[in-house]
């Protein structure tokens, strides 16, 4: 038996909002550690800032195999040379982090 319309704009509402929730918790997650290593006070453009955490999760996810299934471009290598490259200890969290 096919759904009504209406239902299916329920449903879509819904995971919509759980969508928005799972978001702000990741948001919030990763804006915690990112206080916590101290990049609120530095003075950095959102693009800058965006293109080092792009950077990061190359990082972390060229580590463990693309868990995705999805294939990168060539460029898994990382940029040691990069300015978005943070020193020893400052992307990597400590135990009990995150």
């Amino acid at each position: 038996m096919k759904k009504p319309s209406s239902k299916i704009r329920e449903e879509i509402a819904k995971l919509q909002d759980q969508l928005k929730a799972a978001e702000t918790r990741e948001a919030e997650r990763i804006g915690r550690v990112a206080l916590k290593a101290g990049l609120g006070d530095i003075e950095i453009e959102e693009a800058a800032l965006q293109a080092a955490f792009e950077e990061i999760a190359k990082r972390f996810r060229g580590g463990k195999g693309d868990a995705t299934g999805k294939r990168h471009g060539g460029g898994d290598k990382p940029d040691h040379g990069s300015p978005a490259t943070f020193a020893p200890g400052a992307a990597a969290g400590r135990p009990g982090e995150a």
